[in-house]
């Protein structure tokens, strides 16, 4: 990708770096070439500042240290001047090839490095006098989906009242999600990313796992799912704009009082909880639509059916197996354990089917103490919704895989929830309770494998210290009646002292 640019002043080249800057990640170089003066320094600057969060960040040139390190910005950096660099040997004592790895590098006076295979690589070129510089642009691997994205998003925000306003990071997932906040004077909102999901190889029927699991294609799940939760009374980010093809929109922002922070922060919970129980009770009593008109076209909500649910159990027995013995699954295990979950998900089946977001736990709610009523109780990350049980969402609250939840408090939450729908015709306690245990420990399956997953395939081992908690809500879940089969399949192949072994 090769393109030109030119920037009218210093600030609007600060501005350009600022923006990359949201989308470094380690593994990415850039490399600054130009004449004394031409701004490559300008440029390091900023883009370091921006990945510091603050424009007062001191950032010294490496003029005479050569590497300059940042390990507490959002993205390790490295800021290098390879001007008095006189040889390939001094370049390699450096270690730069070893700091790519951890590190998003910007380099100045880089022509003894252009010949390095670097797969994420930005060439910026810059010349020009007085206040203006030109920018000759090629990029390489990811950096060429930043540019192209950052063209999308500042041609979106240009039609919307958000053209002029500062763009910082707030964060990206697991997922291809990404999000930026948008200040503009007291004004703020939050830009959220999230461009059409490619479809990965397939792994059953020629599907791909995300198809067979039903997870969101593209944004068209979130601006229709927040609609209707918006209309129902719920604190969902209204969409104040949208582009469904580009995948972007302006939501609104809810702040980040997240139950997960409050929760390590040893804040008190109690009313936060039983709030987010309350949601749940409410939208339980509720007819949901399997359609939701959208902008001239109809959303379809998918339903939790199933293979859906196989699918995801499925991933324990192919990531999260091999990761704690060392092995393939054996057939037999398999099949075993195959055929005990299509047992018992049909008890997850029956009944009324609500709206269950999937992702109802500590990272996506907030506290909005400022609000009414179960509009206190702020709700993201919707896009995954479906037509399923009602208990789903409860047991991923109170079984959340990233901060503990007292069992006992889990208990009387659980209580609180049953009070709460006593009156609904549509509720039978013992029906709810087995399915609760039965898609608990679905979910927890699921989520210990995922997270081997998330170290083996993409390198995050950071996830791998949730695996003792969800392994102890597996435990927990194993111990209904219902689940007798199962939980001997788990003693004899995966006991809970193996599972939570570190590795």
């Amino acid at each position: 990708m090769h393109v030109t640019r030119r920037f009218d002043t210093a600030a609007a080249l600060e501005e350009f770096a600022a923006e990359l800057s949201l989308f470094a990640r380690p593994g990415m170089a850039i490399l600054l070439r130009g004449e004394l003066g031409a701004g490559k320094s300008t440029f390091a600057r900023a883009f370091i500042r921006a990945l510091a969060g603050g424009a007062s960040f001191d950032v010294p040139s490496p003029t005479f240290t050569l590497v300059q390190t940042y390990d507490e910005t959002r993205v390790p950096a490295a800021h290098a001047d390879l001007y008095r660099i006189g040889s390939s040997q001094e370049l390699d004592e450096l270690g730069l090839t070893e700091m790519l790895e951890t590190h998003v590098l910007a380099v100045e006076w880089p022509e003894k490095m252009l010949g390095w295979q670097i797969a994420d690589r930005l060439l910026i070129e810059l010349s020009g006098a007085g206040s203006w510089r030109e920018a000759a642009i090629t990029a390489s691997g990811a950096w060429e989906q930043a540019l192209d994205r950052n063209d999308a998003i500042r041609g979106f925000l240009a039609q919307t009242r958000w053209n002029n306003a500062e763009r910082r990071f707030l964060e990206g997932d697991a997922s291809f999600r990404r999000y930026e906040t948008l200040h503009m004077g007291a004004a703020g909102a939050v830009l959220m990313d999230m461009p059409a999901r490619p479809d990965g190889p397939p792994v059953r029927d020629g599907k791909p796992y995300s198809a067979i699991a039903h997870l969101a294609e593209d944004i068209r799940a979130v601006i229709a799912v927040n609609q209707v939760l918006v209309e129902r009374g719920y604190s969902a980010p209204r969409a104040e704009a949208h582009d469904l093809g580009s995948g972007l929109a302006v939501m609104e922002d809810l702040g980040r009082k997240v139950y997960g922070r409050m929760m390590l922060a040893g804040e008190d919970m109690r009313e936060p909880m039983s709030a987010a129980v309350g949601v749940l009770a409410d939208m339980a009593r509720q007819t949901w639509p399997e359609q939701v008109p959208l902008d001239g076209g109809v959303y379809v909500v998918p339903p939790y059916d199933i293979e859906a649910q196989m699918i995801e159990a499925d991933l324990l027995a192919s990531w999260f197996w091999p990761h704690v013995v060392g092995s393939d699954i054996p057939d037999a295990a398999r099949a075993e354990f195959e055929a005990l979950w299509r047992g018992l998900l049909p008890l997850t089946q029956g009944g009324r089917r609500v709206w269950a977001l999937r992702d109802y736990h500590s990272p996506n709610l907030l506290w909005l103490p400022e609000r009414e009523g179960l509009k206190r109780v702020g709700i993201i990350d919707t896009q995954d919704c479906l037509m399923g049980h009602p208990a789903y969402d409860l047991a991923s609250m109170l079984q959340d895989a990233r901060v503990d939840v007292d069992a006992a408090v889990a208990g009387d939450l659980h209580e609180h929830y049953c009070r709460l729908r006593a009156s609904d015709p549509h509720f039978d306690r013992q029906a709810f309770d087995a399915a609760f245990a039965v898609l608990g420990a679905q979910r927890a399956t699921k989520i210990l494998g995922i997270f081997a997953r998330l170290s083996k395939r993409d390198g995050k081992h950071g996830y791998l210290r949730h695996v003792p908690r969800v392994s102890r809500y597996l435990e927990r879940n194993l111990a209904h009646p219902e689940l007798q089969a199962l939980k001997a399949w788990f003693d004899r192949h995966l006991p809970a002292q193996q599972r939570e072994q570190p590795r």
